[in-house]
């Protein structure tokens, strides 16, 4: 059973029956937000036209969740107010999941697109950085998930190649201490870094899903300040369909 105010149906979504049940992996994405402008944009990366997945399309950056996430330091701990968002809906999470989320969007972040979410720390913590945390230590860095806000959990419908179950970050671009080199070019897998406007027609052809996300962060954004209490979506296949629960703030 999930916490829920209200259930609405997502018709695009139908289950697919060519592949056997595969239980969904942890994901992450982030959604970095420049609110200097009039109206919101956001940060997309435009992927390779060679990759094998969405050729040419606009991304957020995003991922699996590692096994490390939860055991690397930061700058500051998660807020409880996202600690308990996260762990709302069904398959349930916990607090050691919920930080593991948070950690991997930062994380994937740096690793798609080369900006870095942290502050600037000297009591030795990034000495225990390394491997794709590198630029952070580098840089004089931990990672610093304190700025993030939970905007919508998904969960792949059964019958999928790939199952994920993603949880939706964003963060202002405010947030952005440090901005590695050389990771977009010709031949990465994503090409150009590009700022948006909410609702530009370049963005009409995101995947389904994420552009229900989207609309859901537009429509926070509309009542002012993002806030931690506010009701998060969570889209999961449920009777034949796919539903959108809204799990009380």
């Amino acid at each position: 059973m999930t916490d829920m105010t209200t259930t609405t149906p997502v018709k695009e979504e139908k289950e697919a029956d060519h592949h056997p049940y595969r239980r969904p992996r942890d994901a992450a994405t982030l959604i970095l937000i420049d609110r200097s402008y009039a109206k919101p944009r956001v940060l997309v990366g435009k992927r390779h036209a060679n990759v094998v997945f969405m050729p040419g399309k606009f991304v957020f950056p995003g991922g699996s969740v590692d096994k490390t996430d939860n055991r690397v330091p930061v700058a500051a701990p998660i807020p409880l107010e996202l600690e308990a968002n996260l762990m709302k809906g069904s398959p349930k999470t916990e607090p050691s999941r919920a930080r593991s989320l948070a950690i991997a969007a930062i994380r994937e972040a740096c690793e798609e697109t080369g900006l870095c979410l942290g502050c600037k720390c000297d009591n030795g913590g990034t000495r225990k950085l390394d491997g794709v945390w590198q630029p952070f230590a580098d840089a004089g860095l931990l990672p610093d998930p304190s700025s993030l806000f939970l905007i919508a959990r998904a969960i792949t419908p059964p019958g999928r190649v790939r199952r994920f179950d993603t949880r939706f970050f964003t963060a202002d671009a405010s947030s952005i201490a440090h901005r590695v080199e050389g990771v977009i070019h010709a031949d990465a897998e994503l090409v150009e870094l590009v700022w948006l406007e909410i609702g530009s027609d370049s963005l009409a052809d995101l995947h389904p899903m994420t552009t229900r996300v989207l609309q859901q962060l537009d429509k926070r954004l509309a009542t002012g300040p993002l806030r931690h209490d506010a009701p998060v979506p969570f889209f999961h296949f449920y009777g034949g369909k796919m539903q959108m629960d809204m799990l009380p703030g």
